[in-house]
Formats: C-alpha cells, sequence, structure tokens
C-alpha cells in the first residue's frame, strides 16, 4: 500500500515540529568563563544563536558592561568573536560536523545572568527525497515552514530575554531614584534644621547683647 501526497504532508510536519526541539535555551550565572558545547551532526548545517546579558549580580550596580563570546569548531578554529556585548544574534554555516565550542568571558567584577539560545537546523527528510521530482516542490515547501516556525520561537525567546533585562534597568532606575529622592530629602532637612540652629544661636546671642 502506497503513501498519498497528504500522508507525506503529515509525516513532514510532524518531523519538522519535532525537530524544533533542537533549540536549546539556557539562563546561567557567569564569574569569569564559562564554555558550552553543542554537536552539529551534519556538514553544512546552519547554527542560530543568541544571547543577551539580564543583569549583573549586584543591587548598587548596573552598567553596560557586556561579556565576551568566541565560538569555535570541532578542530579548534576560530568562527565568531564578540566583544564586550549586552546582547547579540547571529547565524553561521558550520564547513565540519562536530562539538563546537561557544566560550563566554566576564570581565566584569560582578557575576553576570546570561540567557543563551542555540539551534542546529536540519531538514533531513529533505535531504533524503531530494531526488525524488515528484516530492521536492512540497518538501521544499515543508523545509520553509519549519525555518519559519523556528525563527517565531526564536525571536520570542530573543524578545523575552530583552524584556526581563530591560525590566531589570527599570527597577534598578526606580530604586535609584527613589534612594536619590530619599538622600537629597534627608539631606534638605539637614541643611533646615543646620540653619534654624543656627538662626537660633543668632538670636540668643543678640538678645544677651541687648540686655548687657
Amino acid at each position: 500500500m502506497g503513501f498519498s501526497l497528504r500522508h507525506v504532508l503529515v509525516f513532514v510536519l510532524i518531523g519538522a515540529l519535532l525537530n524544533l526541539k533542537g533549540s536549546e535555551g539556557i539562563r546561567f550565572v557567569i564569574d569569569r568563563e564559562e564554555c558550552f558545547s553543542h554537536d552539529v551532526k551534519y556538514e553544512g548545517d546552519t547554527v542560530h544563536a543568541s544571547f543577551v546579558v539580564i543583569k549583573a549580580d549586584s543591587p548598587w550596580h548596573y552598567g553596560d558592561e557586556g561579556v565576551d563570546l568566541v565560538v569555535k569548531g570541532p578542530a579548534g578554529d576560530q568562527i565568531q568573536d564578540f566583544r564586550d556585548k549586552t546582547s547579540e544574534k547571529f547565524d553561521f554555516v558550520a564547513h565540519k560536523s562536530g562539538v563546537h565550542k561557544f566560550c563566554f568571558t566576564n570581565k566584569s567584577p560582578y557575576h553576570e545572568t546570561i540567557d543563551f539560545d542555540v539551534h542546529v537546523g536540519h531538514f533531513s527528510y529533505f535531504e533524503q527525497h531530494a531526488k525524488d521530482e515528484h516530492f521536492t516542490p512540497l518538501l521544499e515547501q515543508i523545509a520553509k515552514l519549519e525555518e519559519a516556525l523556528y525563527n517565531i520561537q526564536f525571536e520570542q525567546h530573543w524578545l523575552e530575554a530583552q524584556t526581563d533585562r530591560q525590566a531589570i534597568v527599570n527597577d534598578a532606575m526606580s530604586r535609584r531614584a527613589v534612594h536619590k529622592a530619599i538622600f537629597e530629602s534627608a539631606a534638605l532637612i539637614g541643611a533646615s534644621a543646620l540653619q534654624v540652629y543656627l538662626l537660633q544661636r543668632l538670636f540668643e546671642r543678640k538678645l544677651g547683647t541687648s540686655r548687657v
């Protein structure tokens, strides 16, 4: 019993959706250096990655200090190199299959929380049936659908990380504004109390002088 075009479409769609689970999103705290490995099984696959520095581990400090990221291939060759970045999205084509390394370096004196996402795009079903001229147009459309679905997932993860970062920035700025207002109010009260004290002493001296 042969498979109809509809059966093939269903199977390929299921494969595409399952393939989306190849994305790997993690959130970690870095002190000085942290490395992650991701196995790219096929030469020519496209690797998508992103990272966002969510926050510095200090309630009194917030700045735009970023981290460094170096990506190396299976042979130790450098593929990507980012310096002092608070966030970045990028992709590259793997020229060799094997384990690729993503190494982050934190030059800040504070621990930093980083959101990191990596995904390898590969459509094996299309590759296996690419020679069948009847299925090729359909499988090309399925491959595009798979890529579109992943892009939505990838962008959503990126935006969530950016939103978390902005929320922390806003909270830190609000706390700074409150602390500044409290300090300025305390300074104003102190200055007013000092003025009252000095005026009181001045009147006491004038009163003492007039009595004499």
